[in-house]
């Protein structure tokens, strides 16, 4: 499904457009010209992956032409398929410094996987696949898709080892900001070991500034326009010592 010239949502679930697996977070596919990258390819059960390659075909883009895989964090439903994707696609698999080990070796506690099958969240035998990765990325590290350049911010809170992308567009700046900020300035704090709610504020300030139009998460509502707001109303929140919405 094409949003802009340079974006197109390709994958995602029941907090999506419903166009892969119910689990899938948003899968957005960056069109750089004459390079693409995917981002958070999902979760990967059973035939899903597929569906998104269809999906890409569909928009009248070839899969072969992706170069990167981009995992904003190393949340399942996130980087569940990036396995499956890197051995499908000739990519360099991009994450950050401190995600990269953990998707690696498929640590299902450090990604807090133990206990989102206990609480039903994910499949009771599903199992997160280790996935190389190729670069790690750290604060201000930009990666070139095409003619985009997306710079790397790292952004804790929703869990550790999040990283939010700030990039300008043939027509607009985007903030692809995974689960950092959403619709109506809501976050998704969970009750996991690395969710912190002081380091989920400095992330908020860290992105306040950046100058975009489009806030891109990684479910639900998407903004093309007037994204920014969203990220002060969350600012704002946690000014006034306060928390703000949650999705959950």
């Amino acid at each position: 499904m094409k949003l802009t010239e340079n974006v197109h949502v390709v994958g995602g679930g029941r907090f999506g457009f419903g166009l892969s697996g119910s689990l899938d977070c948003h899968v957005y596919l960056l069109n750089g010209g004459d390079e693409l990258a995917l981002v958070d390819p999902g979760l990967g059960l059973k035939d899903d992956f597929s569906t998104i390659l269809e999906n890409i075909r569909q928009d009248g883009l070839d899969p072969k032409r992706i170069r990167k895989l981009i995992l904003t964090h190393y949340h399942c439903d996130h980087v569940g398929a990036a396995a499956e994707a890197a051995s499908r696609l000739d990519v360099e698999v991009v994450a950050s410094a401190f995600a990269a080990p953990v998707i690696r070796t498929g640590d299902d506690r450090a990604v807090a996987l133990d206990v989102a099958r206990a609480a039903g969240f994910y499949p009771a035998d599903f199992v997160l696949p280790p996935c190389r990765v190729d670069t790690e990325l750290r604060e201000g590290d930009v990666i070139r898709v095409g003619e985009l350049a997306l710079t790397a911010y790292e952004t804790p809170g929703h869990c550790d080892g999040h990283l939010s992308f700030h990039f300008a567009g043939s027509d607009r700046k985007y903030l692809l900001g995974a689960d950092l900020v959403f619709w109506g300035g809501r976050i998704l704090l969970q009750n996991i070991h690395d969710c912190r709610i002081d380091a989920y504020a400095s992330s908020v300030f860290k992105v306040e500034p950046l100058d975009f139009d489009a806030l891109l998460p990684g479910h639900l509502q998407i903004s093309l326009r007037g994204g920014h707001e969203h990220v002060e109303q969350a600012a704002k929140y946690f000014r006034q010592l306060g928390v703000p919405p949650n999705l959950m």
